[in-house]
């Protein structure tokens, strides 16, 4: 049997601006430290990558879930803003 076909998505997931950022403060004094100068500000976020089984679902439908799982499982919409597309 045929393996199904796969639809690569990503998830971009990042602080909202008025969200202090401790980690990328951090990561931004380390910087300077190392003597990268001229980093004015750093904000850290993360990248989720799923494979989806293409089972002849609609990119709209297929979006919406995307947009779901991200409001539900991948971000916290109180303090992150997400960006989700299909590849």
């Amino acid at each position: 049997m045929k393996p199904a076909a796969s639809i690569r998505a990503t998830v971009i997931v990042r602080l909202k601006p008025e969200v202090l950022d401790p980690q990328g403060t951090a990561v931004q004094r380390a910087l300077g430290r190392l003597g990268f100068q001229g980093v004015k500000n750093v904000r850290i976020g993360k990248i989720v990558e799923l494979e989806i089984d293409d089972d002849g679902t609609s990119a709209a439908d297929l979006e919406d879930r995307l947009e779901k799982m991200a409001k539900e499982m991948l971000a916290n919409p109180v303090i992150e803003d997400f960006e989700a597309k299909i590849s």
